[in-house]
């Protein structure tokens, strides 16, 4: 009979996308069950997984605190009953308060708990966990406000990336028309849906560029009609499950900066200009560009001290001067030749089954 695991994500898409990468790695060795809060189920295929629902109220500062509290209780509660009767046996959580009750419930009933942190700052949960987990799954040893006591708990994998980034185009078309793709995660941005694109216009009065702009569902027509007045080629959306076909045509990349958009632009030797959320925890988007930034695989943009006349400069001599564009492209597929499925998929077995 195979081991049953739970995965407990929720919240944005960068922690569902590596809870169902975990589920595509495991299913065929385990019985697996991914937990999930009601905005998770966005990104989850309630035909093709096993879902246990479970909304964890953040527990920031506020007047409803106290009730945020009791409710964490209570779905303690629940997440002990739920264990019991589909007899977890390992829970593998994804970070973040969405976990709190299952991690909690975990602990009481002495079930193994591993941690995963793609980031490259250790997020507040995950840290909070540490002293329970066998192992906390990272793509680096220098994770950043990691408890020294614990590095021995810390088991490296190759990032996490759903199946279908692993399917490179071998199209080279930089000395055709150069595909500029600009995505703004699943949280969207103002700076990418209202001030980025006005850049773009000066850019195409001297280069031949398309554009594909993964923008809100309000901003879609605007976006559209404000492509099409200056004439440049362009494709707007607002969700697509395909987006690694949609990255596969584009040369370069202008992007948030979560590890998991960063993993899967990076495995496709795709060049990119990360803008990191100002206001993410820690400041954990900035490092995990960083990461790339130190390798020479990108460049990064502070949008507290966005210029436009600097970002327009950067693009124009990028595409006028193509050698640092190659030089970051051959840099990610260096640090990317051994991130295979297969690699990942006998690393993660093995990281489970010797604890």
């Amino acid at each position: 009979m195979k081991k049953k695991i739970l995965i407990s994500t929720g919240g944005s898409g960068g922690h569902v996308i590596p809870a169902i990468t975990i589920y595509d790695h495991l299913k065929n060795n385990f019985e697996v069950i991914i937990s999930t809060d009601h905005r998770g189920l966005n990104y989850l295929d309630v035909e093709k997984h096993k879902i246990f629902e479970i909304d964890t109220p953040k527990l920031n500062k506020s007047i409803l605190l106290p009730y945020r509290i009791l409710k964490v209780f209570f779905l303690t509660l629940k997440s002990l009953f739920f264990f019991k009767k589909q007899k977890i046996q390992i829970l593998i959580s994804t970070g973040g308060y969405m976990s709190l009750p299952l991690c909690f419930a975990a602990k009481i009933l002495s079930i193994k708990i591993f941690l995963l942190e793609p980031n490259m700052v250790i997020g507040r949960a995950n840290k909070f966990f540490l002293n329970f987990c066998e192992k906390i799954i990272c793509y680096s040893n220098n994770i950043i406000k990691f408890p020294n006591k614990y590095k021995n708990k810390i088991a490296i994998s190759n990032p996490l990336i759903r199946n279908e980034y692993y399917k490179k185009n071998s199209k080279e078309n930089i000395d055709k028309v150069f595909t500029l793709m600009i995505v703004g995660g699943s949280q969207g941005a103002k700076i990418f849906d209202e001030i980025i694109h006005e850049s773009i216009v000066k850019i195409s009065q001297t280069n031949s560029i398309k554009i594909i702009h993964h923008t809100n569902k309000k901003n879609i027509d605007f976006l559209r009609n404000f492509y099409l007045e200056n004439k440049i080629e362009n494709m707007v959306f607002d969700f697509d499950q395909n987006l690694d076909q949609l990255l596969n045509q584009s040369d370069l990349c202008i992007t948030r900066a979560g590890a998991s958009s960063l993993a899967e632009i990076a495995i496709l030797n795709i060049p990119f200009i990360a803008i990191p959320l100002p206001s993410s925890k820690d400041n954990h988007q900035f490092e995990n560009a960083k990461y790339y930034k130190d390798k020479d695989c990108c460049w990064i943009i502070d949008q507290m001290s966005f210029d436009k006349e600097k970002f327009e400069f950067l693009l124009l001599n990028l595409l006028k001067n193509k050698d640092d564009f190659f030089k970051k492209k051959k840099n990610l597929e260096n640090l990317n030749y051994q991130n295979t499925w297969n690699n990942v998929n006998e690393n993660l077995l093995k990281i489970i089954n010797e604890n």
